[in-house]
């Protein structure tokens, strides 16, 4: 999923690469420890993204990419 910046945070990402439907979404998944980044599990929605990660939720994955 490309952005336009050098990072994004989480939560942000999660919305954008429709993983999920709203912040409110993305807050209770990562939360219930059921999003990872580069296979280990990420408990924090602000977490910043780099080109290169990649997101995992329930079997979809998402990798990061600077446009």
């Amino acid at each position: 999923m490309p952005i336009d910046d050098d990072v994004i945070r989480l939560g942000q990402f999660l919305k954008l690469a429709n993983l999920i439907d709203s912040g409110a979404e993305a807050k209770t998944v990562v939360a219930a420890g059921l999003v990872r980044v580069n296979d280990e599990v990420e408990l924090r929605r602000g977490r910043q993204l780099h080109a290169g990660d990649v997101v995992a939720l329930a079997g979809h994955l998402a990798r990061v990419v600077n446009m």
